[in-house]
């Protein structure tokens, strides 16, 4: 009973755990292979990231789906076409761009320098005798004339000192004349030996003491009348008088510095500026052979000419501060276009000479220097290092660098670079000729999902598909299929044979399926069915209708 009694309650081995103590490496085996799947797994999903991340950056850097000029990636061609052709194969629309002829022509040698106008003559008006300002006869910025009356001050203080210097000259006058009578009494009675010979030298000095009182006071009414005559203010010059400073009324005195106002001379006016002591030689050679050097008044711009002048002369010293020396230029001015202490640009012109130039806006300037485009007969430019020497405000001459005849660009230059594609003003800019961005068509058949462009030449099948590795399908019916956004359609010649491209313009459409039975999305235009009896001999008839191709998705 008690054999029994421990055989029944006696624990009943596991058959897993019996295999697991009799064999380890049975119960390892499963966790090995999980943890190769889940590594398998892990690859993929890196794979696939990775997959996906080269996917973007390829599309951000050729969206169009296509490696420029090459086929399809992945798969061959389809049949019966060329490879696949993208935008990128063909070349890039050119810059349209102005240009110009270099030329040989005379250019003026000139020196242009910052300058002001001044008058040949400033007057202060002035008074020279002190009074009350009665009247004021002229009006400001009026034109005026020498010896025009302009102001009065009040004669009647200058008119009493004249009748007193009068009245003085005339009593002395009398005393002059009674002196010289005795004299001449005297003069008899010494010729008698009646009076002594004392008495006659008196009387003579007496009569030369009056003739010099006498001409004191004839001095004295001079003088008088001069005074008068100074209580009348005229313009000594003729010019352009200013703005007043003083107002009837009030008392002015002699020699004072402000005066009434102010007079210019405005024709003729000269203009002062400055010339680089190293032009000295060249404007003392130019003037020794034209004493008359033409010179131009421009604005502060420099695009307007105020006034054509001559030159004057050279001052006699340098400036040490600047190294420049000061000149004088002469203008007519009649017309009063330059204005006293006016800032005017001025154009020295020293002697003209024959150069090779160029328009200013074809000069360009970089990190070796000025340059200039040079067109090629290919349409293309290239960036030539130039020397340029005068120039004027439309041309510049070129020293070296360029040669006559050679066209280089005036416009458009800051879109270009060296060996960049261009067209001339009025020319047909360049295109690309039948490449359009195919769409995604549906797969049946072997053929397969393609995302790409293909090019059909001659109405043959259009070319294979640039899709994701993925072989391309056979191609669809030239030109059978329509894009809405597609570009510019191409004419196709009807088709005669359902299994042969019809023969005509190319046309451009996407991967279809196998043996053309789905069609493909691209650019071009429904071709029309061709009638049974116009079939010719051997040829099988088309297809009664060719239906357009439908929208992919996207």
């Amino acid at each position: 009973m008690d054999h029994n009694s421990n055989n029944s309650t006696r624990p009943t081995p596991t058959p897993g755990a019996a295999d697991a103590g009799l064999n380890p490496g049975a119960a390892a085996a499963p966790k090995r292979r999980s943890r190769w799947l889940g590594s398998t797994i892990a690859i993929v999903l890196v794979a696939g990231l990775a997959g996906g991340a080269w996917y973007l950056v390829q599309s951000k850097k050729n969206p169009s789906g296509m490696a420029a000029g090459a086929p399809g990636m992945g798969g061959p061609p389809g049949a019966g076409g060329p490879p696949g052709m993208g935008p990128g194969a063909m070349r890039a629309m050119a810059v349209t761009v102005g240009s110009a002829a270099a030329k040989r022509q005379t250019l003026p040698v000139t020196l242009t320098a910052m300058g002001t106008v001044v008058p040949t003559t400033t007057v202060t008006l002035t008074t020279q005798v002190s009074g009350i300002l009665r009247d004021v006869l002229f009006t400001e910025g009026q034109m005026v004339k020498k010896g025009q009356k302009l102001a009065q001050i009040d004669p009647r203080p200058f008119e009493q000192a004249l009748q007193q210097a009068k009245g003085q000259l005339a009593r002395d006058q009398a005393q002059l004349d009674a002196a010289r009578v005795t004299l001449k009494r005297y003069q008899t009675l010494w010729d008698q030996d009646s009076i002594a010979r004392q008495d006659l030298d008196t009387q003579a000095a007496l009569a030369k003491q009056l003739e010099g009182t006498v001409l004191t006071d004839q001095a004295q009414v001079q003088t008088a009348q001069l005074n008068l005559g100074y209580a009348s203010i005229t313009s000594p010059i003729d010019g352009r008088i200013g703005l007043r400073t003083m107002d009837p009324g009030n008392y002015i005195s002699a020699g004072g510095t402000t005066g009434i106002a102010v007079i210019t001379k405005i024709a003729p006016i000269d203009v002062s500026f400055t010339v680089p002591q190293d032009h000295i030689p060249s404007v003392l050679g130019a003037q020794k052979a034209d004493a008359r050097l033409p010179v131009a008044a421009l604005d502060r711009a420099g695009n307007k000419t105020l006034a054509q002048g001559v030159f004057l002369t050279l001052d006699n010293l340098v400036d040490t501060a600047t190294g420049t020396v000061k000149a004088k230029a002469r203008f007519d001015n009649s017309d009063g276009s330059l204005f006293p202490n006016q800032f005017v640009n001025t154009r020295l012109t020293l002697k003209d000479e024959s150069a090779l130039v160029v328009p200013v806006t074809a000069i360009r300037t970089g990190g070796n220097g000025d340059f200039v485009y040079v067109i090629n007969a290919d349409r293309t430019v290239t960036q030539r290092t130039v020397i340029r020497g005068m120039s004027t405000v439309e041309w510049v001459a070129i020293n070296t660098g360029l040669k006559e005849g050679e066209l280089v660009v005036t416009e458009g230059a800051d879109r270009l670079k060296d060996g960049a594609v261009v067209a001339l003003q009025g020319d047909t800019p360049t295109q690309a000729h039948g490449a359009s961005s195919g769409r995604r068509g549906p797969r049946e058949g072997g053929g397969r999902r393609g995302n790409g462009e293909g090019r059909g030449a001659n109405g043959a099948a259009p070319g294979g598909a640039a899709g994701n590795g993925a072989p391309a399908g056979g191609g669809g019916g030239g030109g059978a299929a329509v894009e809405p956004n597609a570009g510019q359609p191409s004419a196709a010649a009807p088709a005669v044979n359902p299994d042969q491209p019809a023969a005509g313009a190319s046309g451009s459409g996407g991967s279809g399926g196998s043996g053309g039975a789905t069609p493909a999305t691209g650019s071009g235009q429904t071709a029309p069915a061709i009638k049974p009896e116009e079939v010719p001999k051997g040829m099988a008839p088309a297809a009664s209708t060719v239906q357009p191709a439908q929208r992919a998705n996207p």
